[in-house]
């Protein structure tokens, strides 16, 4: 039996290192870099602050990594954020108690998320399309809802469970829902048949409806899903900065977008999974807060979650490109199929 050489075994390699591992790998790399290098970095309140800050992007990436999956994407998030904010502050400023406004807040994420749901599998419009016009509408509604007001005044039990942590460790209590709905989203996505479902919808729409897939009730329901978790996030963003406002979480739907592909979604569906989702958001919090520790402007963070987001978009394709080309190398090289015998 011929030995492998050195070129295959690098090929070899290369094609069983995964993209969601790199990304992981790259966050353990800047962590250290980070803790080593950076003033500041790894006292407790700076690890508090990213967790904190990085809380409703990962809150929103779960939902957003079911959805690409299955094909789709929501730009409308940041904007339910807001909405949800100034719903809760306007009702708090009209005397209703807390214990009231943040299921009907969830309600209101849950009637945002099925109006992008409908347009899209009823209507038959692009995501892309109805999202963008849905972005710029409950922004709108925003508005008109709270005006340019901002709301401060909130229970200081609630405030604190928004910014508080456990005794004097670096964790939030907020972070605790989200472990728990992190480990309740891997089990639906990568441990059931509802989760199997949806990689078949994203890896092929119409061989999964005729394969007895009921597509667009799915779809629907992760639009409805990524709605509520947009909504909760708004309630958890105005405790944890103590403000209500329209215009709160402006730009979010650019950080969750570039965390999910940044962590190995394909943008086309049917590929990924919910850990290097989850590595995504954390390696680009954690970079956004480096560059802030080290005073860069927030104009070049932005100027690099873009770019970032266009690497994530293209080094799959280029990767697969890569690979369709090689295949077909290899194909040309094999030796022509001898003819059997009459």
């Amino acid at each position: 039996m011929p030995e492998p050489t050195h070129t295959s075994l690098a090929t070899r390699l290369s094609g069983s290192v995964r993209w969601d591992t790199t990304v992981g790998a790259l966050l353990i790399v800047l962590l250290l870099c980070s803790f080593s290098f950076v003033d500041n970095f790894g006292n407790a309140l700076n690890v508090s602050f990213l967790i904190g800050n990085t809380l409703p992007i990962a809150l929103i990436a779960l939902p957003m990594t079911m959805l690409v999956v299955s094909g789709e994407v929501d730009l409308s998030v940041g904007s339910t954020v807001g909405l949800s904010s100034a719903v809760m502050g306007s009702l708090w400023n009209n005397g209703m108690a807390i214990e009231t406004i943040i299921p009907l807040c969830l309600l209101l994420g849950l009637v945002c998320g099925l109006v992008n749901g409908l347009l899209v599998t009823r209507l038959g419009l692009p995501s892309l399309a109805v999202t963008i016009g849905t972005m710029a509408a409950y922004r709108g509604i925003a508005q008109i809802v709270l005006g340019s007001d901002s709301v401060t005044d909130f229970p200081g039990q609630y405030l604190d469970f928004g910014a508080g942590r456990f005794g004097d460790t670096f964790i939030p209590y907020a972070a605790l829902p989200l472990v728990i709905l992190f480990a309740i989203a891997v089990v639906v996505l990568h441990g059931s048949r509802l989760g199997r479902s949806l990689f078949a919808i994203g890896a092929g729409e119409e061989a999964a409806r005729f394969s007895g897939i009921r597509v667009k009730r799915l779809k629907l329901s992760m639009f409805v899903t990524t709605g509520a978790l947009s909504a909760l996030t708004g309630v958890f963003w105005t405790l944890h900065y103590a403000s209500a406002r329209y215009d709160n979480a402006t730009g979010l739907e650019l950080s969750v977008i570039a965390a999910v592909l940044l962590g190995g979604i394909d943008f086309d569906g049917g590929k990924g999974t919910l850990g290097g989702a989850i590595a995504g958001v954390f390696l680009l919090g954690t970079l956004q807060n480096v560059m802030s520790l080290l005073n860069v402007s927030a104009q070049s963070q932005i100027l690099v979650t873009g770019v970032l987001l266009v690497i994530s978009v293209l080094a799959p394709r280029i990767g697969r490109q890569m690979a369709t080309a090689r295949a077909r190398r290899k194909s040309a090289a094999a030796p022509p199929a001898v003819p059997a015998a009459p």
